[in-house]
């Protein structure tokens, strides 16, 4: 099932490390079929605060998105974001096409009963 890296980053500091981070995270992504779908740029904030910009790379499945975070490649350019700015970052499972919102619901409750989660 598809996975999402997901990364919300603040106080980036644009420098020669950031430039470099991001010439080289491309080759970083390509064995793990790794796609950005979300990459800075504008949002619309419409509840809350998000301060930063939002990245969101796209990948196979949970394990490749790990294999990713925790590649070589990928551990030998980490320092080049995180000493440059303040991110939080998650890997988030996706749900499959015919997903409903009850669906969690169910997954929760023990027997199925409302109001009590197992």
């Amino acid at each position: 099932m598809t996975a999402y890296a997901i990364a919300q980053l603040q106080n980036v500091n644009i420098c020669a490390e950031i430039v470099e981070y991001i010439e080289r995270i491309d080759a970083t992504l390509e064995p793990f079929d790794g796609r950005f779908l979300v990459h800075g740029g504008n949002k619309n904030v419409i509840e809350g605060a998000w301060p930063g910009d939002i990245v969101m790379i796209e990948f196979p499945d949970e394990r490749t998105a790990l294999a990713w975070y925790n590649s070589d490649a990928y551990q030998e350019i980490i320092a080049l974001r995180t000493n440059n700015s303040t991110c939080d970052v998650a890997i988030a499972a996706g749900v499959p096409d015919n997903h409903k919102s009850m669906d969690i619901l169910e997954a929760l409750w023990d027997g199925g009963a409302p109001g009590r989660i197992a």
